[in-house]
């Protein structure tokens, strides 16, 4: 009895196995969706303010790969505000912000591996958890005894925030600012297909999501999301530093868990902008959602702003600040 009932667990687990691999490399590429929505432009210098972005510095990360980043410095002895860009971009998204934050804080802001220009893998990172590994990494070694950390990012980058959160590494966090953030692909903020800037291998990740469940990570490297950008950015002077597809691992990595609401409970003190007319997400959804789990958020809706317009509105600015200085 005992033999049969292992082998009926076997013959299921082997055939959980093989539909999912079956999922995995049957799913066909997909063209990507014409992007409306979202705006991937960057703002690698704002000569009408007289703004340029620092030279990029390096960190060493715990399997020796160098991260890039650059530094605003703040007044001595302000917070620590690390700040991470959205999906498919990198850190000159930042520039102006950084520049204004740096009033109230000593900013960083990295290109995330897999990003920007020294990506190692672009568009792949070696396991699920390494984006949190890596900040964990970049703040320790700068930060100064006694100082303050604040995590920020816009889009992915402030659901990465989210699950920074919810991770063993949340307790290190002072404060959060979330910049439009990503929760998860079926969160009341969430539009569909994220307002068609991204296109999902849906199959495929399903089979992969399968795989990983019962352990086998040997896939995790299969683009799973590609992105729709302008033609005027990867024509561009920086469009080699793009970055148009993303690792299952990669993506999953970039993201809150899929109890999102857990990592959102494990948030610090945190103000969250989005703008009302934001083309991914649902600004006036926020509050809402994370509001039930979690009292610690400040909720500002900007005015005819859409996704990115918000990161160099003024007013993002300056609640920022205000935010800062309340820590």
């Amino acid at each position: 009895m005992l033999v049969k009932i292992l082998l009926s667990t076997l013959t299921g687990i082997l055939i959980t196995i093989f539909v999912a691999i079956v999922l995995v490399f049957t799913d066909p590429a997909k063209s990507v969706a014409a992007n409306s929505d979202l705006d991937f432009s960057t703002h690698p210098a704002d000569t009408a303010r007289g703004l340029t972005a620092p030279p990029l510095l390096h960190a060493p990360m715990r399997d020796g790969y160098d991260l890039a980043y650059r530094r605003f410095d703040g007044p001595f002895g302000a917070p620590m505000l690390v700040l991470v860009h959205g999906a498919g971009w990198h850190g000159l998204q930042f520039v102006g912000l950084a520049h204004q934050l740096s009033a109230k804080a000593t900013v960083l802001v990295p290109d995330l591996r897999g990003h920007g220009t020294a990506p190692g893998r672009r568009g792949d990172i070696d396991y699920i958890n390494q984006f949190e590994d890596d900040l964990v990494d970049l703040m320790t070694s700068l930060h100064e005894p006694g100082q303050k950390i604040v995590l920020g990012g816009h889009a992915s980058g402030g659901g990465l925030v989210v699950r920074f959160a919810g991770s063993a590494y949340g307790q290190l966090l002072d404060g959060a600012v979330l910049l439009a953030p990503y929760l998860r692909h079926n969160a009341p903020t969430t539009r569909q297909d994220s307002g068609g800037g991204a296109t999902v291998q849906l199959r495929r990740q399903i089979g992969l999501s399968i795989l990983n469940t019962i352990g086998i990570t040997a896939f995790n490297d299969k683009t799973v999301l590609q992105f729709s950008m302008p033609d005027a950015v990867l024509g561009g002077p920086l469009g080699d530093t793009a970055t148009t597809a993303y690792s299952f691992r990669l993506n999953t990595g970039f993201a809150p868990r899929r109890d999102y609401l857990k990592d959102v409970a494990a948030l610090p003190p945190f103000i969250l902008v989005a703008g009302s007319d934001d083309g991914a997400f649902f600004a006036d959804k926020y509050e809402e959602t994370m509001a039930a789990v979690n009292d610690e958020g400040t909720y500002l809706i900007l005015p005819g702003k859409g996704h990115s317009g918000i990161i160099d509105a003024p007013e993002t600015g300056q609640a920022v600040m205000g935010f800062l200085d309340g820590l």
